[in-house]
């Protein structure tokens, strides 16, 4: 099934069409909470793609190899591996339900023919490896074939146990578990570029780690105050810059991204820099520290920049000027006028995600209504699509979607008022290397593409 559509500058300059490609998940209206999409993330080469659920699991697609019969089409994603990462835990000592929800996955560089990926919940980091097997021993000297221990005593001869070959089969097996060290909820988890060490980050600490070591990490930023009634503020993402060991960002809940740099010192209570916009005047009002609260922080691969995401805007931020974005695109301006109903049901405190395409010259997030965006930062040109399953048909030409804020609708307009909230795209996906995108609807995952020639 292929759904075309015109975005034009997003692959270097040329007119881009995207594709229609895959959806993966239930098409049941009656969606059970634990397969709503937590998190969605390509590994390195792109060549898998890892999804985690509110109920625990990881679910890891493989892009199969190129058909060379249908050219129209790049190798799909189809289920590689599935396994359950977290369980629902209790804190006694709390009186506290710890969810087994997949809050972040980040995968590591590939270094030998197993994959490894951190994945988190609310308290505990697990590092998995995902391995594959095809062959067996057979002819052990001790054991039967069905497993049995043989009696020593009854071995008159030995024999060279052999490998042989079985079905493939892809095995998932927890190897650290890195527990205890957070007191309130991890929100991101970051690999440095070093691939030893790695941050967790919760709303008041970030705690560094070691790959290798379990029973200890170093808290590099505190921002817990001496008495919790003077708290104002809380970490909401935080990220290790790309090729910069030494270098990190969060973001805070009033809008502003601290770079530290852990060479100046042991704990980063004073950071290196500060980004903050000064706030319009004009647009002043109950909802602006709510919408300010940064909800994602991602380094362009390049290290150069920083993107950022509050609730309805998108900044681009150059790492050498921190007193204002380069670039600020618009998600969904035409919601301002609808705060105060999306504060009433709690859609106005929904977490965004963001990413860059691989060349750094698109970034893509999330709206309302199954809605996602992308902006073209050389020709200043924006898009907004639908994930939709009614839009599926084969060949069909997906239209770009517009919305009308006010005023008279035309024809192929949307009204804001006609919006479904509870459709909401906060997770977003894009290859390393090509343009194929993965977006995450409630318990759907839909993949897209450009379409090749």
């Amino acid at each position: 099934m292929f759904l075309c559509v015109f975005f034009p500058g997003a692959g270097g300059g040329n007119d881009i069409q995207w594709c229609f490609s895959q959806v993966k998940g239930a098409v049941d209206d009656d969606v059970a909470e634990a397969d709503i999409i937590s998190t969605v993330e390509f590994n390195h080469s792109g060549e898998l793609l890892a999804t985690g659920d509110k109920g625990g699991r990881v679910v890891i697609f493989q892009q199969e190899q190129e058909n060379k019969i249908q050219s129209h089409s790049r190798g799909e994603y189809n289920v590689y591996s599935t396994f359950q990462s977290h369980e629902p835990e209790f804190d006694y000592l709390k009186s506290l339900e710890i969810e087994e929800k997949i809050n972040k996955i980040r995968w590591l560089p590939q270094k030998n023919a197993a994959q490894f990926l951190l994945s988190t919940n609310d308290k505990t980091i697990k590092l998995w490896k995902i391995s594959e097997r095809d062959k067996r021993p057979e002819g052990y000297n001790l054991k039967e074939e069905d497993g049995r221990y043989r009696d020593p005593t009854t071995v008159t001869t030995l024999r060279v146990p052999v490998f042989r070959p079985m079905d493939l089969m892809v095995e998932a097996s927890p190897r650290r578990i890195f527990a205890n060290a957070h007191t309130y909820h991890i929100n991101s988890i970051s690999i440095n570029s070093d691939y030893e060490t790695y941050l967790s980050a919760d709303d008041l600490r970030i705690n560094l780690w070691h790959l290798e070591i379990t029973d200890r990490s170093f808290n590099i930023v505190d921002i817990k105050p001496a008495n919790m009634e003077e708290l104002t503020e809380v970490i909401t993402a935080a990220e290790f810059h790309p090729n910069s060991c030494n270098t990190f960002v969060y973001s805070s809940s009033k809008g502003t991204i601290r770079l530290c740099d852990m060479r100046a010192s042991a704990l980063c209570d004073r950071h290196s820099k500060l980004f903050e916009e000064p706030e319009d005047p004009s647009n002043r009002s109950f909802f602006s520290e709510i919408i300010s609260s940064i909800s994602d922080v991602k380094f362009s691969h390049s290290g150069r920049y920083m993107m950022t995401r509050d609730y309805l805007s998108v900044k681009i931020w150059d790492l050498n000027m921190e007193n204002r974005p380069v670039e600020t695109y618009q998600v969904h301006e035409y919601l301002r006028s609808k705060l105060c109903s999306l504060y009433e049901n709690d859609c106005i405190f929904d977490k965004f995600e963001c990413c860059w395409n691989g060349s750094d010259s698109v970034v893509m997030t999330g709206s309302y209504n199954n809605f996602f965006r992308m902006f073209d930062r050389n020709t200043k040109r924006d898009i907004t699509l639908e994930a939709s399953r009614e839009n599926n048909k084969p060949r069909t030409v997906l239209k770009p979607r517009k919305v009308c804020a006010s005023g008279k609708r035309k024809k192929d307009e949307i009204s804001v008022d006609s919006l479904d909230f509870n459709k909401k795209i906060l997770h977003t996906a894009w290859h390393p290397k090509e343009n194929i995108i993965a977006v995450a609807t409630t318990n759907n995952l839909y993949i897209f593409q450009d379409k090749v020639n």
